[in-house]
């Protein structure tokens, strides 16, 4: 177990695959991960959002993964499906360039990491590092050279976890990542050349 990438600290780590799906819907529940979501946050148009919220949001994911691109991530506890990390090309999350804080740093083609979802039951215990981790792996391997990130750096210590879905931004700078940009006080944009 030690020997395979895809494992660490107890973990297992896939990328979703058509054949995962039932995986992702598993972890996502009936409320999409959060309020509906199924982390089409950043690949849809707000009103479009708005109005796909809940079942739209997820048929909509089940396309991306039916159609083979990789949206992300699962983690794995004992065969379970207990995380994810949304990770692809920026081009994916067209949402990003039209934020005023996250807008693009440079031309430089970059992978992104958008969402962190972590099961109740498995949080505290470093899995969205080692989610980060999986994702860095997984870039390196599809060829991907510089990996982005758009945490939280929050100004209190305890901050609800339904706000730290981006992740936050001392696990980036854990996982190697270091600030390139910072147009909000709480949004750093962190990067990991790959």
């Amino acid at each position: 177990m030690a020997g395979n990438r895809n494992t660490s600290r107890g973990f297992e780590f896939q990328p979703v695959t058509a054949d995962r799906w039932s995986d992702l819907e598993e972890l996502f529940g009936e409320r999409g991960a959060c309020g509906g979501c199924w982390c089409m946050w950043w690949r849809l148009k707000r009103s479009q959002f708005e109005l796909e919220k809940g079942e739209g949001n997820r048929k909509a994911m089940k396309a991306i993964v039916k159609s083979k691109e990789v949206p992300g991530i699962l983690a794995y506890e004992r065969g379970r499906p207990v995380g994810w990390c949304s990770v692809a090309p920026r081009e994916i999350f067209p949402v990003l360039d039209r934020s005023r804080i996250l807008k693009r740093v440079d031309e430089r083609p970059v992978w992104s990491v958008v969402c962190f979802f972590v099961e109740k039951n498995c949080r505290n215990r470093g899995l969205s590092l080692e989610l980060l981790r999986a994702a860095i792996r997984y870039v390196k391997k599809e060829g991907g050279k510089v990996l982005e990130g758009y945490p939280i750096e929050p100004k209190k210590d305890k901050v609800p976890d339904s706000f730290i879905w981006h992740g936050t931004a001392s696990t980036f700078r854990k996982a190697g990542f270091v600030e390139v940009a910072r147009r909000s006080e709480t949004r750093p944009i962190m990067r990991l050349f790959v």
